[in-house]
């Protein structure tokens, strides 16, 4: 019954308020109205003697501050009295005028206190309003400003349970022995064990960390409260360390419970950090909840779990045991988990015969779980667009085609020049992958543009990688370096584009991390160069100790090294292969895309296998004018915009 009654409680006292404010009004103008002109007009006591003493008035009536009376011409008037003067009633009483005394009026004393309290009340009001307004969402009363904004989770429908989580078995079975133990207490306590009072979940956006709580507060069966950093912090000192002492208030009135609070490290960083106010009111915060969480007063069955992707900014006192017990890390998930997770999504999609999950989840790595469903999501969205009953294979693969290379852009022009440009720089990158042994397998390349590429060659890894190898590095640096090669070769130097752009910076980031952070170079060694500022999740950036001015050029010098020897590799592969080269850009600009399988082909055979291919693509019979490189010139050429996407 409360929770019925509880949200038209609200209303119900604006409603109040308002209708104050209205009957107050009201009054304001029955007061002015209350001393109408029906006295007639007022004129001065000397003009009223005058009047009389000349027979022009008939009848008065004469009161305590006022006289009020009829003309012969009936006329009305009123007039003040002088006080004092005695000689009124002879005066009346010789010129024939009928005067009779006025009662006291009852009630003017309440009203003219009312008149005058009324501005005050207003005000008052008008105030009291204000407050009311400004605390909304931030509890009731006069000091709602410390009440907490968590919200108690009732999922009456759409509950979300463990069976809606795939693909983070180990930190699912971490939680579960949570829920175990706010479902029998006495199986774990009976052997002196005491469940963790926190646990931290720590992952990629993405991931599952939500979820994960959303499912513990489907499966409990207990009070679930639910809270986010940056709802503690206000410009006001203080305000944060109260809402922390009403959340807990309120935990130990449910308990047991479990209280959830998302993005932790809003409130939770290192103390210490910064100047300033709003500093001090996070650090007040966060001293409160440290004391709460584990202080002289202990709180027994309450649960805290929190989630972040950026545990290395938090403070270690939150960190330690007998606070946050644990920090699960709930990962990117590998194949069999986006089999699973895609399974879980699949489920709500009608699906066509030939869709198989394990091939979708083997050519989708690094995608998180939240990549997936949007995934499923796209494909069924691509389905409904093409007015289809069912999603099939071919949805999902242009869905991930979308989600990882962007939208087509089938209606940008392009001359000819720039698709031919465009499809030797492909092909290069393509040629170069297929003869290096340590290089990933090409998934697809295409000469249509796609978000902010004109073109893209997109490789997969044949199983999950978890570290990189030294020669799949070189591999990775010789396939970035292949489009620009390409083209030196095809057109020449005069005629390189800014098609390579984000080709070098890749290549570029990549040299400068063997060398500084990897200790890939034989003339530095295995030391570590460059203080790393990317956090957990590999956001932001990094910047060199301090070294002398000799290490410096050293280490530009190794990055120069190792993306010139790239160049050098990719241009030999290239010279040894031209003949391919020519073939591939040929059936690129013919077919605009082309598979891995369309491009093992007609490396090994000379020919496409595929339907819409009467003939294979051969090499042009016109020799191409520019396809000698110049010698003895170096080739470098501007930055530009044309990603490399593999």
């Amino acid at each position: 019954m409360n929770d019925d009654q509880q949200p038209s409680n609200p209303w119900i006292k604006t409603l109040l308020i308002w209708g104050g404010i209205f009957l107050a009004l009201l009054l304001v103008v029955s007061l002015f109205n209350a001393r109408p002109d029906a006295s007639g007009t007022l004129i001065p006591y000397s003009d009223f003697r005058s009047s009389v003493a000349a027979g022009k008035v008939r009848e008065v009536q004469v009161g305590q501050d006022r006289i009020t009376g009829m003309l012969k011409s009936d006329q009305a008037f009123a007039t003040i009295p002088v006080p004092g003067d005695t000689e009124l009633a002879k005066l009346l009483q010789d010129n024939g005028v009928r005067y009779a005394g006025k009662a006291k009026e009852e009630g003017n004393l309440l009203l003219y206190v009312l008149a005058n309290s009324l501005p005050f009340l207003l005000i008052l009001g008008v105030a009291f309003f204000a407050m009311r307004q400004m605390q909304r969402g931030g509890g009731s009363g006069a000091m709602g400003f410390g009440k907490s904004k968590a919200k108690l989770l009732t999922e009456r429908s759409g509950r979300v349970t463990f069976n809606d989580v795939a693909g983070i078995d180990e930190a699912r079975e971490e939680l579960e022995e949570i829920v175990e133990f706010l479902r029998d207490p006495t199986r774990f306590s009976k052997l002196g064990g005491q469940i963790p009072k926190g646990a931290l979940l720590v992952g990629s956006p993405g991931t599952g960390k939500t979820l994960l709580a959303r499912a513990i507060a489907g499966e409990a069966g207990v009070p679930f409260f639910t809270i986010s950093g940056s709802d503690f912090v206000e410009m006001f000192v203080g305000v944060g360390a109260s809402r922390v002492r009403d959340m807990f208030e309120q935990a130990k009135k449910n308990a047991p419970c479990i209280v959830f609070i998302d993005e932790i490290d809003a409130v939770g960083r290192h103390r210490g950090n910064g100047l300033g106010n709003s500093n001090d009111e996070r650090e007040q915060t966060l001293n409160q909840l440290l004391v709460e969480m584990d202080g002289f007063e202990a709180n027994e069955g309450i649960i805290i779990i929190a989630a972040t992707n950026r545990p290395d900014v938090l403070d270690p006192a939150l960190l330690r045991p007998g606070r946050f017990d644990r920090q699960v890390v709930v990962p990117i998930p590998d194949i069999e988990g986006r089999e699973k997770i895609l399974a879980v999504h699949m489920k709500k999609v009608p699906l066509a015969p030939d869709v198989k999950p394990r091939v979708i989840a083997r050519g989708t790595p690094g995608f998180s779980g939240a990549d997936l469903a949007n995934l499923v999501n796209e494909a069924a969205l691509l389905a409904a667009k093409r007015n289809k009953r069912l999603v099939a294979m071919q949805e999902f693969e242009d869905a991930k085609d979308k989600v990882m290379m962007g939208a087509e852009r089938r209606s940008m022009v392009m001359t000819e020049d720039e698709k031919k440009m465009t499809a030797y720089h492909e092909a290069g990158h393509a040629i170069v992958s297929v003869n290096e042994p340590a290089s990933d397998p090409i998934h697809k390349a295409t000469i249509i543009p796609r978000g902010r590429a004109l073109g893209m060659v997109m490789r997969l890894p044949e199983r999950d990688s978890y570290s990189y190898h030294r020669d799949k590095m070189h591999a990775n640096l010789s396939v970035s370096m292949g489009g620009r090669v390409a083209e030196e070769l095809i057109f020449g130097y005069d005629k390189v584009s800014s098609g390579a752009s984000s080709d070098i910076q890749y290549a570029t980031s990549l040299a400068r991390n063997m060398v500084t952070k990897w200790g890939m170079s034989d003339k530095l060694g295995p030391l570590q160069y460059e203080d790393s500022q990317e956090g957990y999740l590999g956001m932001g950036g990094s910047h060199r100790t301090m070294m002398s001015d000799e290490t410096n050029k050293l280490i530009d010098s190794e990055i120069r090294g190792l993306v010139d020897g790239a160049h050098t590799r990719a241009t030999d592969i290239l010279k040894t292969n031209q003949d391919k080269l020519h073939l591939l850009a040929e059936a690129l600009l013919e077919y605009e895309t082309l598979t891995g399988e369309d491009i093992r082909s007609l490396m090994e055979h000379g020919k496409l296998d595929r339907p819409d291919a009467p003939i294979g693509p051969t090499r042009p019979a016109v020799t191409l004018g520019s396809a000698v490189p110049r010698a003895g010139r170096r080739l470098t050429g501007p930055s530009g915009s044309q990603p490399l996407g593999a």
